[in-house]
């Protein structure tokens, strides 16, 4: 019997993990199979309880369940406790793990991928939500000279700042508050893009050989990604390594074999 994993969300049938899990357990020649789950906003614990019993492995978790996954959990990572979200659990006996792989897929895109080390470079990540949340103790980690968190509301990104201030050298404001200031790397964490809306940012911010890098993704360039070429950004990605690099995060947590990842991604790019 091939054993059972899925993502669930809501919505869901946008969702590319069933494509990209399918494409690594072929690779990997895994017995498994991997599918969708719609599951209703009231109802999450009770899906997740009905695919355990019927003997499922594992689950991916996508909006608007992470918090949930994290309260559900009865064993959480280091990097998911910190993230206050879990999007990977994986049902081992009576224990429910809880992991967070997406900091660690944007940390290998960029770095393996793209080729661009994070060790001194000066980072803006723009969010305070989950998506940026997620993924700050990985970037720390990776000793950029400073990582700069901007939010429309200031607030949300101050209090990031203390939770991670003990970890690296950590500022905060709105998208105004580093008019003067030069990013190498600048992260667009918000959903502005899925409403082909920009946050107000300075023009001059990007530095000489900057990545401008947008967690979403689509068949076009994101508003984002169009103005940092405008105002001087030499490298541009949107999210698609991430997406995956995260899954096989997720994967090698489930499996305990790391697929290979680019040719997934030319797959996905293909698709889009």
């Amino acid at each position: 019997m091939l054993d059972s994993y899925a993502v669930i969300g809501n919505p869901i049938s946008h969702s590319k993990s069933p494509l990209i899990h399918t494409a690594f357990s072929q690779q990997t020649h895994q017995s498994m199979q991997y599918t969708a789950i719609l599951a209703p906003l009231d109802s999450f614990q009770t899906v997740v309880s009905n695919f355990r019993q019927q003997g499922g492995k594992g689950l991916n978790v996508t909006v608007p369940f992470k918090l949930e996954a994290y309260q559900l959990s009865t064993r959480l990572t280091e990097r998911a406790t910190i993230a206050q979200a879990v999007n990977t659990l994986k049902f081992e006996n009576d224990e429910i793990l809880g992991d967070n792989t997406d900091g660690a897929g944007l940390v290998r895109d960029i770095t393996l991928n793209l080729g661009i080390p994070l060790a001194t470079k000066r980072i803006l990540l723009m969010g305070a939500g989950g998506a940026a949340r997620g993924v700050i103790l990985p970037l720390l980690q990776q000793k950029p000279s400073v990582l700069a968190i901007a939010n429309r509301t200031p607030d949300k990104a101050e209090a990031l700042q203390q939770q991670f201030v003990s970890c690296g050298n950590v500022v905060a404001g709105d998208f105004m508050s580093f008019p003067d200031e030069r990013f190498d790397i600048i992260i667009n964490a918000t959903s502005a893009s899925l409403h082909n809306a920009l946050p107000e940012l300075p023009a001059h911010i990007f530095a000489a050989d900057a990545l401008a890098y947008d967690m979403m993704y689509s068949h076009e360039p994101t508003r984002f990604l169009k103005f940092a070429q405008q105002n001087g950004a030499r490298h541009l990605a949107d999210g698609i390594g991430m997406l995956v690099e995260q899954a096989a995060e997720s994967f090698f947590l489930w499996r305990g074999i790391r697929p290979r990842t680019k040719p997934v991604i030319a797959l996905l790019k293909s698709q889009i």
